[in-house]
């Protein structure tokens, strides 16, 4: 393959070589020299709006006999400058181009768009949200007139404040109508929810949904715009950007793993306490680019040290829980572990770092104990063998590649990943999207198959060509001709990844479907080849850093909760979940949950163990691409790590502590540390540093993996900060880490083709199938009374006809019945044409405990809608 031949040039001077089809603007960017834009983005395409970006450009004569570049008396080419200026955002470069943008000439025309831009800008700069960080201001300081020509009585008066949603606020006088905003929810998202409005002077952005500014990115666009036109709810007249601290933080919501910027503040209305005040994105071409969804960037507020937060230890003492100290809480823990042995069960969420996980594992297996992933997606292992091998980049995605998604609804689960497969099917890849319902992903698919419910995994089957074994209900697929025609389109593919999720499914089928999705990649020849694997879209942030570390979920939660003669619960609600799980917590059961808050798992335990959020501490999660990501402290929580013991004559290690002086929550790692010390078995916990280094020591995935690795970082296109933000906007550069991509462990033998069990419909009753949301009840994002509109209430979702024959309108409230113990939910309905018969769809983390498929009751309930 010839190496592709660079394209020189000169920029004020400065000798450039850069790739055919280069912009003259992203030109002087990679060389470091400055050339103003407002409506150009570079990763947008061009439109040359706004003409700040005009600069004087020359180019080699021509002799037009001969062809070749006329020389001057010195031999030096022959540069032609034409009487115009050019918008340096749409011009390409060309060999031997000469660009001039700081003549005379040049800045004239610059100065005279600055001063026309202004005679609409109200020039509130003391009181604009943008202050310090303005384009508009700074680009107006280095380019623009001394003073205006016009008068300041004449200016446009717009109205000011108005809501384009409950997120986004938008100043009408400020908007310089440069079209990003717009540009981006049409070009790189596919919401055209918002668009200019009337003509000339009048011009303005107006939202075109309802509700406003209905899109899961909203808030980039406050990122993108180039003035204060555009603000969020949370974060507008809160700060000045230099009273601001950066941390450098990971998105702990999905698998995606967005890179993040917290910007925190001291603030007298939180006792003096650090508080974040914004959540940028962080640039990581490999993982979210410079996006984040808007539950990313709205969605930290569980972490807030408020009033419902878990402060302090508790025991429950004559029935109530009661506040301790850590000693006492400590001692008692670990003596009635150390009874328990065998019989602990240690049951772990997928929000807590691969420090927590590791901790937590050493200290049950120390014991003896079992451990479960509270999880309800399976397969873990298939990803750990055939997935993404370091050096894949979903970004290299593109023509003559094929991505498939099966079994999941990728913008409602991992948004960053649906808006990355979307950007490669804009480059050419090919979409397969089998699913049993429609999704929002549908939409940009060349392949789009709504499977029977429940042959998710057949459905790969017949994609891949083996019919042999599959049950009776998924016979109809083997002869569908979109299967047939997506299979020749990912064999013949280039590259091929594969998102498989627990859309609709039992966690038996996520691991079905998962082993179906491995074994076709075994059949292709796609093994531990560079953008080509299998990724899981699990339901939390860290669940494949927690199968790396050898947890799994387990096949039958209930018995394993009943079985047990102490819980050890961390980072899991299962009871808020499902009250059926309620019966498993005896009288005689010892039960120790480690939260932040006191979940209705919470007010169940003997002991109550208060942690901190992951923005009071340091850590690392995998994301569902194994890439290993390192988290930095934005707040200080008052706490301090316990005292080390040097006494001599002790009978315990010399690196036990006193945790007498201990007080305030504790980070997740630290404290089985702290309990397994006193059963005389020692964790690292001074930092999350030496937890990773134990890790990495005995876990062969994690080997020579430390946290100067994770915070190594190269260069990224395109160039972000370096003291403007007129270029790509407030999203921050990344210079703490960009994360290391695990190995692929070792994957032996192909595995075999899954026994799919028949599933057919019933020709009588419903059966209720789980589907994710991204705005849900759960308790993390529950905590951002901003996104309690988004969120809404509980709701079922039921087949027109099945509604029509129940008696039961579009709104109509419904009595749902679920469950051998008479669970009874009453929701609000929603039809759906589109839906088989006898399907009825409910939201996870919605207050309706359905995680799987099972079959249900609905009624028409008694009372009205209110």
């Amino acid at each position: 393959m010839t190496e592709e031949k660079l394209v020189s040039l000169t920029i004020d001077g400065v000798s450039v070589q850069v790739p055919p089809g280069t912009l003259v603007v992203d030109a002087g960017k990679q060389a470091g020299i400055s050339i103003p834009v407002f409506c150009y983005h570079p990763k947008m395409e061009p439109v040359g709006m706004c003409r700040v970006c005009l600069v004087e450009i020359g180019r080699p004569e021509i002799d037009r006999e001969t062809g070749q570049v006329m020389l001057e008396e010195d031999g030096s080419p022959k540069i032609q400058f034409w009487g115009n200026l050019e918008t340096a955002c749409t011009t390409v470069v060309s060999e031997g181009m000469v660009v001039l943008g700081m003549t005379e000439k040049a800045k004239a025309g610059r100065e005279d768009i600055l001063e026309l831009l202004l005679t609409s800008h109200p020039l509130d700069c003391p009181i604009c949200d943008k202050g310090g960080e303005c384009p508009l201001q700074n680009l107006t300081m280095d380019y623009g007139p001394g003073e205006s020509r016009f008068l300041f009585d004449e200016k446009l008066r717009q109205q000011k404040n108005v809501p384009l949603g409950e997120l986004i606020w938008l100043d009408r006088e400020r908007c310089i109508q440069c079209g990003r905003c717009i540009r981006f929810q049409d070009e790189i998202v596919g919401d055209p929810v918002i668009d200019f409005y009337h003509r000339g002077r009048s011009t303005e952005i107006v939202t075109f949904s309802e509700p406003g500014f209905d899109s899961y990115w909203s808030g980039n666009t406050t990122d993108i715009c180039p003035v204060g036109a555009l603000t969020t709810e949370d974060f507008r007249f809160g700060a000045r950007p230099w009273e601001l601290t950066s941390s450098a933080s990971i998105c702990n919501h999905c698998p995606v793993g967005c890179n993040l910027t917290l910007h925190t503040r001291r603030e007298a209305g939180s006792g003096g306490r650090l508080v974040v005040k914004r959540v940028l994105p962080r640039q990581n071409e490999s993982v979210n680019e410079i996006w984040v969804c808007d539950k990313g960037r709205f969605g930290h507020h569980f972490a807030a040290q408020g009033s419902e937060r878990l402060q302090e230890p508790l025991i429950r003492k004559d029935g109530e829980l009661q506040a301790t100290t850590w000693e006492e809480a400590l001692e008692l823990v670990a003596e009635r572990f150390k009874v328990a042995g065998d019989g602990l069960f240690t049951l772990a969420g997928g929000r807590l770092s691969n420090e927590d996980l590791f901790n937590l594992r050493e200290l049950s297996a120390s014991l003896g104990g079992k451990q479960a992933l509270y999880s309800f997606m399976g397969g873990g292992e298939f990803t750990s063998q055939l997935g993404l091998p370091p050096g894949s980049n979903l970004g290299d995605l593109g023509d003559g590649d094929a991505i498939l998604v099966v079994g999941s609804d990728l913008e409602e689960e991992a948004p960053l990943w649906w808006l990355r497969v979307k950007q490669a099917v804009d480059r050419g890849a090919q979409l397969i999207v089998l699913n049993p319902s429609i999704t929002k992903l549908d939409r940009a698919a060349t392949y789009v198959l709504h499977h029977p419910f429940g042959m998710a995994a057949a459905a790969v089957m017949v994609l891949a060509g083996e019919t042999g074994n599959l049950p009776e209900s998924a016979q109809e697929l083997t002869s569908n001709q979109v299967l047939m025609d997506a299979s020749k389109a990912f064999t013949d593919a280039r590259n091929t990844v594969i998102f498989y999720g627990s859309h609709t499914m039992s966690l038996a089928e996520t691991r079905q479907l998962a082993q179906a999705c491995a074994r076709l990649l075994h059949e292709t020849g796609r093994i531990g080849k560079m953008n080509n694997g299998l990724v899981g879209v699990w339901p939390r942030a860290n669940d494949q850093g927690a199968v790396e570390i050898g947890w799994a979920p387990s096949h039958d939660l209930g018995a394993a909760l009943n079985d047990s003669s102490a819980l050890y619960i961390v980072a899991a609600d299962p009871v808020g979940d499902d009250p059926a799980y309620q019966a498993a917590f005896g009288s005689d059961k010892f039960v120790v949950v480690q939260e932040l808050f006191p979940t209705l798992t919470a007010r169940l335990a003997d002991v109550v163990l208060p942690a901190q959020s992951w923005t009071e501490r340091e850590g690392s999660y995998t994301t569902g691409e194994r890439r290993v990501q390192r988290f930095y402290p934005a707040l200080n929580p008052s706490t301090a790590l316990p005292e080390r013991s040097e006494s001599p004559g002790t009978s315990r290690s010399p690196l036990l502590t006193r945790t007498k002086s201990l007080t305030g929550p504790q980070a997740d790692y630290v404290i089985p540390a702290l309990i397994a010390q006193r059963i005389n078995k020692d964790l690292p916990y001074l930092s999350a540093a030496s937890v990773m280094a134990q890790l990495a020591k005995l876990n062969p995935v994690f080997e020579n993996l430390d946290y100067q690795k994770l915070a190594q970082f190269k260069e990224q296109w395109p160039i972000m900060g370096r003291g403007d933000s007129f270029y790509a906007g407030t999203a921050t550069e990344n210079s703490q880490g960009t994360g290391v991509k695990l190995p692929l462990t070792q994957a032996g033998t192909a595995p075999t083709w899954p026994r799919v069990p028949d599933f057919k419909l019933p020709k009588l009753g419903l059966i209720a199938f789980p589907v994710a949301r991204l705005y849900d009840q759960g308790v993390t994002i529950m905590a951002s009374s901003l996104l309690h509109d988004r969120i809404g209430e509980p709701y079922v979702v039921l087949n027109a006809a099945d509604a029509d024959r129940l008696n039961i309108k579009d709104g109509a409230l419904v009595r749902l019945l679920y469950g051998d113990q008479g669970g009874v939910v009453i929701a609000p309905a929603r039809l759906d044409e589109h839906l088989p018969e006898r399907v009825v769809l409910v939201p996870l983390s919605f207050g309706i405990p359905i995680s799987s498929p099972m079959p249900v009751e609905v009624r028409l309930a008694e009372r009205a809608r209110v």
